[in-house]
């Protein structure tokens, strides 16, 4: 073969001074925009990172502080009531370290928690982290399947609302899902409970008034128990959630309706469903991520009121467990790994963030 056969990038030529010249893109090399651009996202990155890092340790001090001011005895209500001395009261208090200055008992917590130990739970008496890790799969069983839902829906119906707006669907979805958003969710989980738990006039009992499983059953029977006593809760947790979603989705994409860039779109012969579909909605998806990310940590956070309700055996349920006794090993735990999941997610999304929209972090 006659014809170079080096590759473009390989090959080099003398400049007019005498000089290799550059490979071709060698102009935007080490120090051109690319590369500021990458130092400025590191930076932006880690000054998140280091954001999420301070606020954990606000977390940690404050769940020490915040349920000490619970008007309550924990060893008292641990007795349940009944006729103690007061040397057995005090030995129960030393047990538990109780008895010590507030300073040791928040360096002794500090430290432990530090390496994963929240300690021994009153009520239980076994390590935080089991109880918690035992408890964690009901919760992202419950959760988890309704944070799919609910996203989905809401960004479907947030779209199709939003590209016919003031239409009578638009109307209606709208105002249905602003009377969700507004409605308690534990109530919401009460109503359901009457109507399809207990039944009212001509509507029976179909489904249980709560827990994860009638108990007894073994494989597929077992996963056909479980996903029935999913329903109702996972209706309320979707019912509360899509509107939310559906909502933020609706006013992203009214937003972006009147953007140039789509009567370009437009003025380019391309169909309607196209520049929704190609064009708008993923620029409209921006919030709708962000709110995304936010929900995803209440995923392990769990909903209190609503597996309070429903008896179901996850972290909520076991907080409000906690909560009543109170429970200060249990529940400073559980408050730390709630707020631990909301941080690290809303940290994601902003780490994220600026990969989708170059304008941030820049």
């Amino acid at each position: 073969m006659t014809a170079d056969s080096t590759p473009a990038l390989v090959r080099s030529a003398d400049a007019p001074d005498g000089s290799p010249a550059s490979p071709a893109g060698a102009t935007s090399g080490a120090h051109g925009p690319r590369a500021r651009n990458t130092k400025a996202y590191l930076r932006y990155a880690a000054a998140k990172i280091a954001g999420a890092i301070v606020s954990l340790f606000a977390v940690l001090v404050t769940s020490f502080f915040l349920f000490r001011l619970i008007p309550s005895d924990p060893v008292k209500q641990m007795t349940g009531g009944k006729r103690v001395s007061e040397q057995q009261l005090e030995n129960l208090r030393h047990q538990f370290g109780l008895d010590q200055p507030m300073w040791k008992q928040f360096t002794s917590y500090i430290g432990d928690a530090l390496t994963g130990d929240f300690g021994t739970s009153y009520q239980f008496h076994t390590p935080v982290i089991d109880k918690i890790i035992d408890a964690l799969p009901a919760t992202l069983l419950l959760t988890g399947t309704a944070y799919v839902l609910y996203s989905l829906l809401g960004i479907w119906l947030g779209t199709r609302t939003a590209w016919r707006n003031g239409s009578r669907s638009d109307r209606f979805n709208t105002a249905f899902a602003l009377t969700l958003y507004s409605v308690p969710s534990f109530w919401l989980g009460l109503l359901l409970i009457i109507v399809f738990s207990v039944g009212i006039g001509p509507i029976p009992g179909m489904f249980p008034t709560g827990g994860l499983e009638s108990g007894g059953e073994s494989g597929f029977a077992y996963i056909i128990d479980v996903a029935h006593h999913l329903v109702l809760p996972v209706i309320t947790l979707v019912a509360v959630g899509y509107a939310q979603t559906l909502l933020v989705m609706r006013s992203s994409l009214l937003d972006e309706m009147g953007s140039d860039y789509l009567t370009t779109a437009r003025a380019k012969g391309l169909r309607d469903d196209v520049v929704r579909r190609k064009h708008a909605v993923p620029n409209a998806m921006l919030p709708t991520f962000t709110l995304m990310f936010v929900n995803l940590g209440h995923v392990v956070a769990g909903q209190i009121l609503v597996e309070t309700v429903f008896s179901w055996p996850g972290l909520g349920g076991l907080f409000y467990s906690a909560l009543s006794v109170p429970d200060l090993p249990l529940v400073q735990g559980l408050f730390f790994v709630f707020a631990t999941a909301v941080i690290l997610a809303n940290t994601l999304a902003d780490i994220l963030y600026p990969l989708l929209d170059p304008r941030v972090g820049r």
